[in-house]
């Protein structure tokens, strides 16, 4: 027997809530599914993990009733300092470059927000949303598409129909390979750390992002938590040999190197929470489409983490894409067909590629040891940080305010 649906939405991480939260709110009949239970992914325990929550991601999160059951776990971002090497070696005591969000209008740039919050707070509204069904643990098996709808068959022996498919399985999408849908991808040889810390001084905050032979090391500040008034999370990129040797590190080896990067601005340090590590690769869908099939999120490309923006374009995918279907089922047109969806993959394909490839042309620019790009690299960014025009415009681009928005991305609803 089969189940209909408007849309079916594989993968239940950020994106696909979100998505189907978006669409449930236009109308639509949404059906979620995931391969892990949502009892287990939305575990409350704190875990290290956090997000940088662009203000137009914000404004997403309001429209669709999310952002009201986070915004006391969410702590805002008040400056954002670029520095070489460890902040004790910052020359004159200065960074590379100083962001001030009081510079723009909105006064904003973001928030940095927990996992488990946002995660939460996600499933917690689609709980109480109409017209949307969550399915797991549910593996999906295959997809069968015809000139009218899609079947995605489970499993358990169960399938779904429905006229359109939105893939939001994560950059190695099984969905949009059993669709012939190609990728372009590059490992970069490092690893991404992640964990977060407790520290003796207040961060006031700051988010900190520093850059090392190996690769990036963000310093992100966290609201209070049960066990300190004083925490944050690192995102940290090394070269894989060395990201082995520093993750066999028993726990007071691993924070003396977090020290040694820091310097002494927080104070006296120690582990807050798990840590993780994950490898390091870009990849990029060469489509966002096909006839009742679109790619969301990392599904569609998947970033380096050098600037914190993987969640906020796939936001932008939401937001760009239920603005697309609903749209075209306003004036009756099938929100399946490649016509239609072309129009999302027009809207997001170019800002999503640019972005990408920008951060990797950022990381390799300053792992590189080459004398003529380090100069060429610090020119650039003291002429970025004496010009407040070009320091707006990257900090507008950062806030997820800068282009043609959708009108999630402006608060509005559809």
């Amino acid at each position: 027997m089969s189940e209909h649906a408007d849309m079916i939405v594989v993968g239940g991480g950020l994106i696909g809530p979100a998505l189907a939260l978006s669409l449930a709110r236009a109308g639509f009949r949404v059906t979620v599914l995931d391969r892990v239970a949502a009892a287990r992914r939305g575990e409350p325990d704190f875990d290290g993990r956090a997000y940088a929550v662009a203000l137009g991601s914000m404004r997403l999160l309001q429209a669709l009733g999310v952002w009201g059951g986070i915004e006391e776990q969410a702590q805002p971002i008040n400056d954002i300092h670029v520095a070489e090497g460890a902040a004790a070696n910052i020359r004159g005591g200065l960074p590379l470059l100083h962001f001030d969000p009081r510079e723009l209008d909105e006064g904003r740039v973001g928030w940095i927000v927990e996992d488990r919050w946002l995660r939460g707070a996600l499933l917690a509204a689609m709980d109480a949303a109409d017209g949307i069904t969550q399915m797991a643990p549910a593996e999906v098996t295959g997809v069968d598409y015809d000139s009218a709808t899609a079947k995605v068959r489970l499993a358990d022996g169960r399938a779904l129909t429905a006229p359109l498919v939105i893939a939001c399985d994560g950059r190695r999408s099984a969905v949009a390979a059993a669709a012939g849908i190609r990728r372009l991808r590059w490992g970069y040889g490092q690893t991404g750390l992640v964990n977060a810390i407790a520290h003796e001084l207040p961060h006031n905050g700051l988010a900190h992002q520093s850059f090392f032979p190996g690769g990036p090391f963000a310093v992100l500040p966290l609201p209070p938590g049960n066990q300190s008034a004083n925490r944050s999370s690192l995102v940290w990129s090394e070269r894989t040999a060395e990201a082995e040797r520093l993750q066999g590190l028993d726990d007071t080896a691993f924070t003396a190197e977090i020290a040694a990067r820091i310097g002494s601005r927080l104070g006296r340090i120690e582990l807050a929470g798990r840590r993780w590590a994950y490898p390091l690769d870009l990849t990029l869908a060469q489509r966002y489409v096909a006839p009742r099939l679109a790619l969301a999120g990392d599904a569609a490309h998947g970033i380096h983490p050098i600037a914190g923006q993987g969640l906020n374009i796939g936001l932008r995918d939401v937001a760009a894409l239920a603005e697309v279907l609903v749209e075209a089922a306003r004036i009756g047109e099938d929100v399946g067909a490649v016509n239609v969806l072309e129009r999302y993959q027009r809207w997001r394909r170019f800002d999503a590629t640019s972005l990408a490839l920008g951060m990797d042309a950022l990381n390799r620019l300053f792992m590189s040891d080459n004398p003529a790009l380090k100069l060429a690299r610090d020119t650039g960014l003291a002429a970025v940080n004496r010009t407040g025009g070009l320091r707006r415009a990257f900090m507008r681009e950062a806030a997820g305010v800068a282009g043609d928005l959708p009108r999630l991305l402006r608060g509005q609803a559809l």
